[in-house]
């Protein structure tokens, strides 16, 4: 049985409290660098590897935080405090400060994954009323520039389009910074939407810088510490949990460009990493890479998963080959992001069966979707959040606002889960269609919508399969129009044209009907349930 530190009576309702075991800190990410500047200015705080395994660039806490300010300054000569601007690019040091920088001249960043194709980028421009994006040179081989041009060419107004790296070298114009408040905005993330179009996350400045001081305290990750950051920088988890995390703790970051299962078992072993953080299919990959070429573990103190369920087997086998702890987290990208955490003190049984309980400051309920009631003990519902790291809304988007954030505070996650009397919380299911690939979010409609598109489409539906590596993987059933060649291979292509490549459905079922629902709506669990009696298209 797991030991509970604070000694918390049990649980009369699915609702835990928060605690106050951690203090809330009313500060910006600049705030928090220039302090950790003074608290650890000769420690070295991101070490950046090269895919041969061999370290490059350093920066000291002193070193970082300088750099970041004067980028600060040449954004502040150009921009105005609140413009968005976004950011686009692989991992790297610059991403970092760019990071920092962007939050110290009062910016709001908005990130965007770098697999994605001139379309997708032009929404989160479009969306985010962005003034700029700032682009990587390339990502898994894929020059950015070109899709940079064609993304920026068709917008309602000017975008300034400019190399990410070429913005963090010039120094040639300083502006003075502004006050920034830790109640701004700091970031706008994407996530999804009952349209199936993403809807962008306003998260302000101490949600984020909290939040990941939260969990990186949950693992105990301190100054003597060394963190390999494997987690895209675009998404929360990187440039929230890990990175604002390791900087607040004082630790050590290794940062790599791109994920690599063999590179990463290598920088564990000559880097002395003690923590990292990766969702299932990073840990499986891992794992196959020691029993290829085993490699040194004896500093992995920490392993955290997320993103998607993690199957017992999984965290069975990374204690026992990495001789570590090992837990899971559970969040949303509203929460900035993390809502639960298992503990060092939590067993095997508790970490295999739940998504931990929740983080310092936090509320956790499961509320009855019937009448937003409080769930009983062991009942399935809504799983819910308060506190103060919500976002602070759906940018341009009140009616999704208003239907995420009740009027008593609480985030409506969309999942459905259960708590024991314990506080450690379940998730069961989803009352959202979203498709969780590899710990990232996909929108069925966004995947529909660019089929509907093809000619030779009549009707589609898109859905989740279970898939044992990846969680879930994107399935597409084609209703074809009358007469048409339409097969597979002609879609795959037509859907890489337009769609990232984890966005590119990997089955394809032909369906002659639907099963539908009184008013007409697909009824998408029975094509999960019945899809092996589908035939291929």
């Amino acid at each position: 049985m797991t030991h509970d530190p604070l000694q918390r009576a049990p649980l009369q309702q699915a609702y835990v409290p928060a605690t106050d075991e951690v203090a809330f800190l009313d500060i910006t990410i600049g705030d928090l660098l220039r302090l950790q500047a003074k608290n650890y200015g000769d420690h070295e705080a991101v070490v950046e590897a090269g895919a041969d395994g061999q370290t490059a660039r350093r920066w000291t806490y002193s070193e970082l935080t300088k750099d970041a300010e004067a980028i600060a300054r040449r954004l502040a000569a150009e921009f105005a405090p609140g413009e968005r601007v976004v950011v686009w690019s692989q991992n790297g040091p610059e991403w970092v400060l760019f990071e920092i920088a962007a939050a110290m001249a009062g910016l709001v960043l908005v990130t965007a994954n770098p697999s994605f194709r001139a379309q997708e980028l032009q929404y989160v421009l479009q969306q985010s009323g962005a003034v700029a994006l700032f682009h990587g040179a390339v990502a898994r081989g894929m020059p950015l520039k070109p899709i940079a041009d064609e993304a920026t060419k068709d917008l309602s107004k000017s975008v300034t389009v400019r190399n990410l790296v070429d913005v963090c070298e010039d120094r040639s114009e300083t502006g003075a910074l502004p006050e920034v408040l830790p109640n701004d905005p700091a970031q706008i993330q994407y996530t999804s939407g009952t349209t199936g179009f993403p809807k962008g996350a306003l998260l302000p400045h101490r949600g984020l810088v909290n939040n990941a001081r939260f969990s990186a305290g949950r693992s105990n990750l301190g100054p003597e510490h060394t963190h390999l950051h494997l987690l895209p920088m675009f998404h929360t988890g990187g440039c929230g949990t890990v990175t604002l995390g390791v900087l607040q703790a004082g630790a050590r970051m290794v940062l790599i460009e791109e994920f690599n299962p063999s590179l990463a078992g290598e920088l564990i072993e000559t880097q002395g990493i003690t923590h990292f953080i990766g969702v299932p299919t990073m840990l499986l990959a891992i794992l196959n890479a020691y029993h290829t070429k085993s490699f040194e573990t004896k500093t992995l103190q920490y392993v955290l998963s997320g993103g998607a369920m993690v199957a017992p087997a999984v965290a069975r086998e990374v204690q026992e080959v990495f001789g570590c702890k090992f837990e899971t987290v559970y969040g949303q990208t509203e929460y900035c992001p993390l809502i639960s955490q298992h503990g060092p003190e939590d067993d095997l049984d508790d970490i295999c069966n739940s998504v931990g309980r929740a983080l310092p400051q936090t509320e956790i309920s499961i509320r009855r979707a019937a009448d937003n009631t409080v769930a009983n003990i062991g009942e399935t519902g809504e799983i819910c959040a308060r506190g103060p790291c919500v976002m602070i809304g759906y940018n341009d988007n009140p009616e999704a606002t208003a239907a995420t954030v009740d009027a008593d505070g609480w985030l409506h996650t969309g999942d459905l889960g259960e708590m024991d009397d314990r506080g450690f919380l379940k998730v069961t299911g989803r009352l959202k269609e979203m498709i969780i690939r590899g710990g990232e979010n996909l929108f069925p409609a966004e995947i529909e919508n660019t089929l509907l598109d093809h000619p030779d489409v009549a009707n589609v539906a898109v859905v989740g399969l279970p898939d044992d590596s990846l969680g879930e993987i994107v399935a597409a059933f084609i209703t074809p129009v009358k007469g048409a060649d339409c097969n597979s291979t002609a879609l795959k292509h037509y859907c890489r044209q337009h769609l990232s490549p984890q966005k590119t459905p990997v089955v394809w079922k032909h369906a002659a009907s639907f099963p539908l629902t009184g008013p007409g709506k697909i009824q998408k669990f029975k094509l999960v349930e019945t899809s092996e009696d589908y035939p291929d298209l």
